[in-house]
C-alpha cells in the first residue's frame, strides 16, 4: 500500500511539473533562509552562555538619583570591590575587570594585546579554561600575566610560553611580567575578548587611586552566596552605599535630587550575566533588550509561513484539476484515511526534497552571508540537541498544517461532486486570506527597509559639527611617548602640501579600526551645585584640525604656557554652568582653578543615537593621549593616506598602522542598523518573490480555468487590456487590502522603534505609498505576464473542445 501512495505520488508531481516546480524553488529558498537567519539568531542569543555560572554570576551598577532623573553607572572606583567583599554580606566571590590595550614586548618585537586587568576570583567567576601552566591560580602574582593560546603563538611561536618573561607598557615604562599560564582563546560568542590577562593591581591607575572614591574606570562581577537573593543584596548595600558616598549624597540633596521609593540616592543593583550583552541603561534602568535576534528569528519564521501559504494555496488549487480522481477512487472505496494518507505523504515527499535542497543552498550560501550580514555565526550553532529536536517539532507541524490541511479538505470532497467536477474555488476564503497576509508582511518589511534605510542615510549624512571627511584618526599603539609621536608627525608631514594640520585627543571619535570606545567624566562643585562633564584631553590644534567653531573665546595656543589650567568647553557644559559670561567662569580644583577659555559649538563627540552631553576639552601632558588625527586635502585624499602611513613606519617602526577616515569610525557606530537593513532588504526581497511565486502558479490556474471565457470575450469584441484587467483584478483587490491592513501596523512598529534615536527621520505617508505601489507593481506584473500572454491566445484555440 505505502508502495503504490509513492508511486502514485510520484506520478502525480511530475505530471503537474509548474507547481511542484513552484513548490521546491519556493520552499527550499524559503528553508536556506531561514536556515541561515535562524543560525545567526541562535549565535546572536547565545552571548555568553558558555559560561557554567551565566546564573549565578552579575554585573554590579549603580543608580544614582539626580535632580534631572536617574542615571546608572555601571564603572566603578577602585576600592569599591574590596570593601564592597569585606563589608556586605552575601557575596561569594567578586572580582574587577577592566579592558584596554597592552603593548607587549618581546625579543625587540612589538605586540598591540586587548587586555583584560582582573582579579583572582575572575577565572573563579567565568569559564575561561587554562590549558597550560597554573591552573588553580592563573595569575597568582601582580608580576605574572596569562596569555590565549593564539596570543601565545603569535609572541612565542610553537615554543613553550610558561615561565617566558615579556615586557609590557604600563605607562610610560616598560616592566617585566613571567607568563604563568596559557588559556584558551575567548569563544566568539562572549562578551569580554582578550589577548591577554593580566592582574588589576598592576594597572597604572591602581596605586594613585587606591583610597579614591570619585574615580571611576573598571566593571565589577560577584557570585551571592548561596540562599543570598537579590533584594536581600540590595538591602544589604543600602547603608554601605550612604557611608562611602555621602558627600556625593550630599550634593544630590542640595541640588534637588529626590530620592528613590527606598529613600536611597544611590543603589546598588545586580544584572544577571546572562544577560549583559542585551542590557541598556538609557532610560535610567536596566532594559535586557533581545529584539535584534528575535527579529532575525521573526523574519525567517515570516518567510517559511510565505512560502507555506504559497504551498496550501497551489495544493488546494490543484484539487480541482484531481476532482474525477478523487471522484473515482471514493467510488471504488477509497476511505477519507487514505485519501488524505495519500494527499500528505505527496506533500511530505515536497518538504523533505526542500528541505534536503534548503540545506545545501544555505552550505553553499554560507561564506557569503557572513560576509553580507558581518557575522561569525556557523552551522553548528544550530546543532544542540534542543534545537534539533525543536526543529524536528517544527518542521513536523508545518508539513502537518502545510500538508495536512490541503489533504484533509480533498479527502472530505463529496464523490458525487467530484465526479461532476464542482468545486468553488474562485469564493477560497483560506487562499484569499493566505494572500492577503503574505502580501501584509511583504508590505510591512518594504516599508521597514524603506525607512530603516532612510535613518541610516540620515546619520550618515547628518552635520556632526565636525570634518569627517578629510580627517584620519590613528591610535597611537606605539612604545613613543605620545605627544612626542603626534610631534613627530607634525614634523615629518609639514612639507606636504596635502596635510593640512595634526592634533591629537585621549579619545576617538566613532569606533575605529582597533575597535575601542571610550568615555571620561569629571564631576566638581560650582556655586553650590555639582556638575557632571565629559572630559577631553587634547593636543594644539584640535579645534583647526576637526574644523570645529568657536562661538566665543578662543582654543589652546602655543603662546599661552598658562593653558594647562585652562579648558574649552561646549555649548551643552556652557548651559549647564548658567552663567552669562562662560569665560568669566573659574573653577577650582586641587591642582588648581581652571578658567574658561573658550565655548565651542556642540559636537557629537559621542555615538550620533545619543543627545550631545557637556564636554570640557583639557590641554595637560600629564595625560596622555591615545590618537592622532591628521586632515588632508580633499584634492588627493588616497595619497595623502599612503603618505601618512609611510610617515607612520618611520615614527613607530615596531606598531601596526590602524588609520581612518572618521566617516568610516562613524559609519561602524551603527554596524547593528547597517545588518538590521541588510537582513530587512533582503526578507521583504525574498518575502515578495515567494509571494510572486505563488501568484504566477495561481494565474496560471486561473487562466486555465477560465480558457473558454477568454475565447468568448475575445469573439465577442473584447480587447486584450480588458480581459488582462478582468483576470488580474480579483488579486490586485487582494494586494489592496494588504496594505490597508499593513500601514498602521508598519507605522505602530516603525515609529516605536524611531523614537529610541534621539535624532531622527519623521515618518512620512509617502514611504508606506511607494511600499505599497511597489507591492502592487509586482503582483500586477507577476500576474499579467500570464494573463496578456492567455489574453492575446487566438479565440479558436481556446474556444477548441477537449
Amino acid at each position: 500500500m505505502f508502495k503504490n501512495y509513492i508511486k502514485i505520488a510520484w506520478r502525480n508531481l511530475l505530471k503537474n511539473k509548474v507547481f511542484t516546480t513552484a513548490n521546491l524553488i519556493g520552499l527550499s529558498t524559503a528553508f536556506a533562509i531561514a536556515i541561515l537567519l535562524g543560525m545567526t539568531a541562535m549565535f546572536e542569543l547565545s552571548f555568553d552562555q558558555f559560561h557554567k555560572k551565566k546564573d549565578s554570576v552579575y554585573q554590579l551598577y549603580l543608580s544614582n538619583q539626580t535632580p534631572k532623573g536617574t542615571t546608572i553607572s555601571v564603572v566603578n572606583p577602585i576600592p569599591l570591590a574590596p570593601a564592597l567583599k569585606e563589608e556586605v554580606p552575601g557575596i561569594k566571590h567578586i572580582s574587577r575587570s577592566l579592558s584596554q590595550d597592552a603593548l607587549a614586548t618581546y625579543q625587540n618585537k612589538d605586540f598591540d594585546l586587548d587586555a583584560e586587568y582582573v582579579d583572582n576570583d575572575f577565572f573563579t567567576l567565568f569559564s575561561y579554561p587554562v590549558v597550560m601552566g597554573n591552573t588553580q591560580k592563573p595569575i597568582p602574582n601582580k608580576n605574572s600575566i596569562a596569555l590565549t593560546e593564539s596570543a601565545a603563538k603569535r609572541i612565542f611561536g610553537d615554543g613553550n610560553a610558561v615561565g617566558e618573561t615579556i615586557l609590557l607598557q604600563q605607562g610610560r615604562e616598560q616592566l617585566p611580567y613571567t607568563v604563568a599560564s596559557i588559556l584558551k582563546d575567548t569563544p566568539v560568542n562572549s562578551s569580554v575578548d582578550f589577548d591577554i590577562v593580566i592582574p588589576f593591581e598592576s594597572h597604572t591607575e591602581y596605586l594613585p587611586n587606591l583610597d579614591t572614591w570619585d574615580s571611576y574606570n573598571h566593571l565589577v562581577y560577584l557570585e551571592l552566596e548561596e540562599g543570598v537573593s537579590l533584594s536581600r543584596f540590595e538591602e544589604n548595600t543600602r547603608s554601605f552605599a550612604n557611608l562611602h558616598y555621602e558627600n556625593q549624597i550630599q550634593n544630590m540633596i542640595r541640588d534637588g535630587a529626590l530620592p528613590d521609593t527606598n529613600g536611597q540616592y544611590k543603589q546598588f543593583h545586580l544584572l544577571p550575566y546572562s544577560d549583559v550583552a542585551f542590557v541598556s541603561y538609557a532610560t535610567g534602568i536596566a532594559i535586557v533588550n533581545r529584539t535584534f535576534p528575535y527579529l532575525i528569528m521573526g523574519i525567517a519564521l515570516l518567510i517559511i509561513f510565505i512560502a507555506c501559504a504559497n504551498f496550501i494555496n497551489m495544493n488546494i488549487a490543484l484539487g480541482e484539476k484531481r476532482l474525477k480522481e478523487i471522484g473515482m477512487r471514493k467510488t471504488l472505496g477509497a476511505v477519507k484515511r487514505q485519501l488524505f494518507g495519500q494527499f500528505w505523504l505527496e506533500s511530505i515527499l515536497i518538504f523533505v526534497v526542500s528541505i534536503v535542497l534548503g540545506l545545501v543552498v544555505a552550505h553553499l550560501l554560507l561564506d557569503p552571508f557572513k560576509s553580507l550580514f558581518n557575522t561569525q555565526a556557523t552551522l553548528s550553532n544550530l546543532s544542540k540537541p534542543a534545537i534539533l529536536v525543536g526543529l524536528f517539532l517544527s518542521l513536523l507541524f508545518i508539513t502537518l498544517i502545510a500538508g495536512g490541511y490541503p489533504a484533509l479538505i480533498l479527502s472530505k470532497l463529496n464523490a458525487i461532486r467530484a465526479l461532476k467536477g464542482k468545486w468553488e474555488m474562485g469564493k477560497n476564503r483560506l487562499r484569499n486570506g493566505l494572500i492577503v497576509l503574505q502580501f501584509v508582511i511583504a508590505i510591512v518589511l518594504i516599508s521597514g527597509t524603506i525607512v530603516l534605510h532612510g535613518q541610516i542615510q540620515y546619520m550618515r549624512n547628518k552635520d556632526l559639527g565636525y570634518n569627517k571627511e578629510q580627517v584620519i584618526s590613528i591610535p597611537l599603539n606605539g612604545k613613543t611617548d605620545s605627544y612626542r609621536v603626534v610631534q613627530l608627525l607634525r614634523e615629518e608631514l609639514k612639507n606636504n602640501p596635502n596635510i593640512l594640520s595634526v592634533t591629537g585627543a585621549d579619545n576617538n571619535l566613532g569606533r575605529g579600526r582597533d575597535g575601542s570606545s571610550s568615555t571620561s567624566k569629571w564631576r566638581f562643585d560650582y556655586k553650590e551645585r555639582s556638575i557632571g562633564t565629559n572630559v577631553l584631553t587634547v593636543d594644539h590644534d584640535y579645534l583647526k584640525t576637526l574644523d570645529i567653531p568657536l562661538v566665543s573665546g578662543r582654543s589652546f595656543s602655543k603662546e599661552y604656557g598658562a593653558d594647562s589650567l585652562s579648558i574649552v568647553i561646549n555649548e551643552a557644559m556652557a548651559k549647564e554652568l548658567n552663567e552669562k559670561d562662560p569665560l568669566s567662569v573659574k573653577i577650582q580644583e586641587d591642582e588648581g582653578p581652571y578658567t574658561v577659555i573658550g565655548v565651542l559649538k556642540d559636537y557629537h563627540f559621542q555615538n550620533i543615537n545619543r543627545e550631545i552631553e557637556p564636554l570640557t576639552l583639557f590641554m595637560n601632558q600629564e595625560r596622555d593621549l591615545y590618537y592622532a588625527y591628521v586632515k588632508v586635502s580633499p584634492a588627493a585624499i588616497a595619497e595623502s593616506y599612503d603618505a601618512i602611513k609611510a610617515v607612520w613606519g618611520k615614527v613607530e617602526p615596531q606598531a601596526e598602522f590602524l588609520g581612518s577616515f572618521l566617516d568610516e569610525n562613524v559609519d561602524r557606530t551603527f554596524r547593528r542598523e547597517k545588518t538590521m537593513a541588510t537582513i530587512i532588504t533582503s526578507g521583504s526581497v525574498l518575502g515578495i518573490l515567494l509571494s510572486c511565486i505563488g501568484l504566477f502558479a495561481m494565474s496560471i490556474l486561473v487562466v486555465t480555468q477560465r480558457t473558454k471565457e477568454i475565447g468568448v470575450r475575445k469573439v465577442i469584441g473584447a480587447s486584450v487590456s480588458s480581459i488582462t484587467l478582468l483576470l488580474t483584478k480579483d488579486f490586485l483587490k487582494l494586494v489592496g487590502f494588504a496594505f490597508i491592513i499593513a500601514v498602521p501596523l508598519a507605522w505602530f512598529f516603525l515609529n516605536n522603534w524611531l523614537e529610541s534615536y534621539p535624532f531622527r527621520i519623521t515618518l512620512n505617508p509617502l514611504y508606506f505609498i511607494v511600499a505599497g505601489f511597489l507591492a502592487m507593481l509586482i503582483a500586477f506584473l507577476t500576474v499579467g505576464a500570464r494573463t496578456v500572454r492567455a489574453a492575446s491566445a487566438n479565440p479558436v484555440k481556446s474556444l477548441r473542445t477537449e
